[in-house]
């Protein structure tokens, strides 16, 4: 089992609990606890107390003060666990990436024609060009500029259906440590040695270059202010005791301080987010920052697309409408020998329309037959073959290359046909043998599987689609409805984009943009979550936050749900870790200066055996509940579909009322066991 397997398969492996260790005694550095104050004023009470109890200055019994300082360094360490576990789970990710780049070597091309040598991968500088044959390992991120391939991406996306590669359009951009399983392709490295897609995604899994979003800057001004307050509240208590001529030893006031504070949420604040992003990694979606996850959750409007995105980005033959007279097998055959030498997605699924659809069993050029190219200049294609000469392309090219047929009752029949299929949103082909016309091919962008439920479903999670393309209004408005998206952008330009994505968000709201061309790149940099695809070029992968490595726009839905656990767990651990903080105070205070001042005993409703049974008991459950929580740090809150009050009735009556209860039941079971065996 491989490391990457290991980690899914559990939070608590040895492989991953061993360097987890050794990293919660690393982060014992105060100059890293100094991101996270709250432990770090742990720390300094834990050497405090250290310091007492080898200076002999402590007071109450050695033991009482030797079981304290045990269990806050315990606490320190406990979170600092949590910390190096969700990290630990990354580099496992990470571990698993390596693997795929070890050891990988190139054919780089060098001279005229086709000579190759063999060379490392790590001496290929942008701009080379390698030959990667079948069975070979794509050594280098670029595109490909030659040929096509069926490529297995299993070692990046985690899926074993191959994909295919090819030069030209949205499908050119290949992966290093992905393998070419049939055919050949030549490919254009578009990566520096060190600066490639792997390369980016092993800093990234491995945290190194993870920062603190807004929301987790925002909290921690609030656990240090928590903090200041309960130090403040703490620091009082020797001149209340003074007035009921009483003294409160320094070690029950700092382990008292250390009860107060949210311990518990600072401790796993880090977890939290650090296992926000490797949940989008194993989900195979690598988010690029923290507040690109974070953001993820509170998303208004998703932008698509159309071509590579909503539909699978080549458009294919669905339908043969002879003109009248022509039978459908007819038009069929010749729409399939003008379309054999067209080695285009449009051309290859025409050929392949009429062999399944209409049994033409005609796959090779004939003898002594020419291809007619397709040029810009003329827009059309075909076959001579003796006297019979084929055509195929657009309408008006047809027509433009058979003057005679202008005015003819045969051109008024196809333009009625092609008119339908545009207004069906298709595009129209028409099909000539020697100045006659026989009909019109239908092409149509084929929409992704399951598009228009998964839209559905984005609806009801309260996020607008709206569907962005080049095409003329008629024909987006039919793709629209048939992916049922809420809205649609026609004849966008990159500019159009930006202005749709501002304008958006200047009315308050969070957009998603979901891309793959290079046309888009702008859009995904402005949007505040740009999902760019895999299969896409190197520029729309470069500008978004976001790359999900199945191209699968839809996906959307499971990254909204993701960003939403992320917030739903944070919230959740910082509602129970503030209501803890509550019920210990009410729970300990009593305890503690009953002797002071007698009238707090009727209070004291937890029976606590002494004031040292109550403060270690509490340090104890404060120590205990930190690793308890991790499993909820690393996995989060399950996410389901809700308004924001039930969301936050279900966060209070779980975790609120989970919080004030814990902290009564888990100090008064510590309490019988430490008094039952004379801990204190």
């Amino acid at each position: 089992m491989s490391q990457t397997q290991t980690a899914r398969s559990s939070l608590f492996t040895w492989d991953l609990i061993r360097p987890a260790i050794w990293g919660a005694v690393k982060k014992l550095d105060p100059r890293t606890l100094a991101r996270n104050p709250v432990m770090l004023t742990t720390e300094v009470v834990a050497i405090l107390l250290t310091l007492l109890l080898i200076l002999g200055l402590g007071a109450g019994s050695i033991g009482f003060q030797l079981q304290l300082v045990a269990w806050l360094w315990l606490t320190v360490l406990f979170g600092n666990f949590a910390e190096s576990l969700a990290e630990g789970r990354g580099k496992a990710q990470a571990a698993s990436l390596r693997d795929t780049k070890a050891q990988l070597w190139a054919k780089r091309l060098v001279g005229v024609g086709d000579v190759c040598e063999k060379v490392p991968a790590t001496q290929l500088a942008a701009g080379e060009v390698v030959l990667v044959e079948t069975g070979d390992l794509i050594p280098a991120d670029g595109e490909v500029i030659e040929g096509v391939a069926s490529v297995n991406e299993a070692a990046i996306t985690g899926e074993s259906a191959p994909v295919i590669r090819e030069a030209g359009g949205d499908r050119s951009a290949v992966t290093a440590g992905t393998r070419v399983i049939s055919d050949q392709i030549k490919v254009r490295i578009t990566a520096e040695p060190g600066q490639g897609f792997i390369d980016r995604m092993i800093a990234l899994v491995e945290g190194a270059e993870r920062q603190k979003t807004p929301n987790e800057i925002a909290l921690t001004i609030l656990l240090v202010g928590l903090t200041i307050i309960f130090l403040i509240a703490v620091s009082t208590i020797p001149a209340f005791a003074a007035y009921a001529q009483g003294i409160v030893p320094v070690p029950l006031l700092a382990a008292l301080l250390i009860t107060l504070i949210p311990t518990t949420i600072a401790a796993l604040l880090s977890a939290v987010g650090i296992a926000g992003m490797d949940r989008m990694v194993r989900f195979n979606v690598l988010a690029k920052s923290g507040r690109a996850v974070e953001a993820a959750g509170d998303v208004d409007v998703l932008l698509l697309d159309k071509t590579g995105t909503v539909t699978v980005g080549d458009r294919h033959a669905t339908e043969f409408r002879p003109m009248s007279g022509i039978s459908e097998a007819s038009l069929a055959e010749a729409a399939n020998l003008a379309s054999l030498a067209d080695e285009t997605p449009e051309g290859r699924s025409i050929v392949a329309l009429a062999r399944e659809k209409y049994g033409v069993t005609t796959t090779l050029m004939p003898d002594g037959a020419e291809a007619i190219p397709f040029t810009a200049q003329t827009r059309l294609s075909g076959l001579k073959h003796g006297d019979m000469e084929l055509h195929k392309g657009a309408v008006d090219s047809i027509l433009k290359a058979h003057p005679a047929l202008e005015g003819s009752e045969g051109a008024a029949e196809i333009r009625r046909i092609s008119d339908e299929i545009a207004r069906a949103g298709g595009t129209p082909l028409a099909v000539a043998r020697n100045g006659s016309l026989l009909g019109v091919i239908h092409l149509k962008d084929i929409l992704k599987a399951g598009m228009r439920e998964r839209f559905g479903e984005l609806r009801r999670m309260g996020i607008r689609t709206v569907m962005i393309t080049g095409d003329n209004p008629l024909t987006a408005a039919s793709i629209a409805a048939e992916a049922g998206v809420d809205d649609f952008l026609a004849e966008a330009t990159p500019e159009d984009k930006l202005a749709l994505i501002r304008k958006e968000q200047t009315g308050g709201r969070l957009v998603a943009m979901c891309g793959d061309g290079t046309n888009d790149a702008p859009a995904l940099a402005q949007s505040d979550v740009g999902i760019a695809m895999n299969t896409g070029t190197q520029a729309a992968r470069e500008a978004g936050n976001m790359v999900d490595l199945d191209s699968d726009p839809t996906k959307l839905i499971e990254v909204v749900g993701l960003g939403k656990q992320l917030l739903m767990t944070r919230g959740a651990l910082t509602t129970f870790s503030i209501a803890n903080d509550v019920a210990k105070y009410f729970a300990i205070i009593p305890a503690i200066f009953v002797a002071l001042y007698p009238s707090l005993g009727a209070l004291n409703i937890m029976r606590l055996s002494s004031p040292e049974s109550a403060i270690l008991s509490a340090i104890i459950f404060n120590a205990l509940i930190i690793p308890l929580l991790v499993p909820l740090a690393l996995k989060g809150v399950r996410y389901r579909p809700a308004s924001a009050g039930d969301l936050l009735r279900r966060n209070l009556s779980v975790y609120g009322l989970g919080g004030l209860i814990a902290p009564f039941i888990g100090i008064k079971l510590i309490d019988l066991v430490v008094s039952g065996t004379g801990l204190v």
